[in-house]
């Protein structure tokens, strides 16, 4: 790698920001300046405990290799900051922070919810609504009190309802089968979702994961396909994803009740995979059932990484300049840390963007 603005100083903070296909995680100096990134594909959800800190670590091996700092001199940074889905409860940031701890990765160790860093990259008001909905969904609500609104996220058991691309992926392997078999509507589903498996038929799919075969895991690689049948005018995949639009209008708008924002110009910001989907409608759906309770809010979808709402977390524990946090936010986006196709990559210099 060159050298940088600020290199010199090394790495003051260790971000990650880890869900349910994969982890982020970038070391940032002083000044706010990305030292290294890395991405490691694969469920870092520390809900299911085990495999996940392993992605997270194995995440951040190569986000240091990539700043040339060696991993095996540890601490790689003074303070880290993990913004991570599965982290709902208290019990869980403390069990989590225990584990990581144990690493030594960095001297001082913050576990905090994915939607925690939603929020601080979405909004520089403190305050406000985060909706995370990718893999899973969750929402975090805080008014400018302080007073904080959070949700459990645990799925049925819960109260959840279609939440997140775990779900659209069962429901729409569910539509294509009652398609084929005559219990539900004809839908582009019927031949889309087997296709994305090199499958034939929908039955081939569901008897393949079934038998472990294939993985119920994949089922999460779906809704681009729902997307793209929605979008070109399937009416029932339409409806499954009206179903998500309207969970996400349920979450934000239960917290914006719970701290008293109805009337408040309150920032609602939208993250994760599905609202990457370039699907108006169902941006559309989703903001106008927020409006509906809340007339004045500003919904946005979160244009950059979620990793980067953890670096901010982690300059804002330093005391660091609002110098370094511009730096950070014009230094990162989605570019920075994605790639396809490999279970890990850290990028070189020619791939940071300004």
């Amino acid at each position: 790698m060159s050298t940088e603005s600020g290199r010199d100083s090394g790495p003051a903070i260790l971000a990650v920001d880890g869900g349910n296909s994969k982890a982020d995680a970038i070391l940032i100096d002083r000044a706010g300046v990305i030292l290294g990134a890395a991405r490691w594909i694969g469920r870092s959800n520390v809900g299911t405990a085990g495999r996940s800190i392993a992605v997270l670590t194995d995440a951040i091996a190569a986000a240091c290799a990539d700043a040339a700092v060696p991993p095996e001199r540890r601490p790689v940074a003074p303070v880290g900051v993990y913004c991570l889905a599965g982290a709902d409860f208290p019990i869980d940031e403390q069990r989590v922070g225990r584990g990581l701890a144990q690493g030594g990765w960095t001297e001082r160790t913050v576990v905090r919810n994915d939607t925690f860093a939603v929020l601080r990259a979405g909004t520089g008001r403190g305050w406000g609504v985060a909706v995370v909905c990718g893999a899973g969904m969750n929402c975090l609500g805080v008014g400018p009190d302080g007073r904080m609104v959070r949700f459990p996220a645990l799925g049925p058991l819960s109260g959840d309802l279609a939440a997140g691309g775990d779900w659209v992926g069962l429901a729409a392997l569910g539509a294509a089968l009652r398609a084929r078999d005559g219990r539900g509507a004809r839908t582009a589903l019927e031949r889309s979702v087997p296709r994305h498996f090199g499958m034939a038929r929908p039955e081939t799919v569901m008897n393949a994961m079934h038998r472990g075969r294939l993985s119920r895991d994949r089922l999460v690689e779906l809704p681009p396909t729902v997307f793209e049948a929605a979008m070109s005018g399937d009416s029932v995949a339409r409806t499954i994803l009206d179903q998500v639009a309207d969970e996400v209008v349920a979450m934000a708008t239960a917290a914006i009740r719970r701290l008293r924002l109805a009337r408040a110009d309150v920032d609602v910001v939208l993250g994760g995979g599905m609202f990457r989907s370039g699907d108006d409608a169902f941006a559309a759906r989703v903001e106008r059932g927020i409006r509906r309770v809340a007339p004045r809010a500003n919904v946005t979808e979160l244009t950059g990484p979620p990793v980067l709402g953890a670096g901010l977390l982690g300059l804002d524990e330093i005391g660091a300049p609002e110098e370094a946090t511009a730096t950070l936010r014009r230094s990162i986006d989605h570019a920075t840390v994605e790639r396809s196709g490999n279970r890990s990559t850290s990028m070189g210099p020619g791939d940071r963007r300004a």
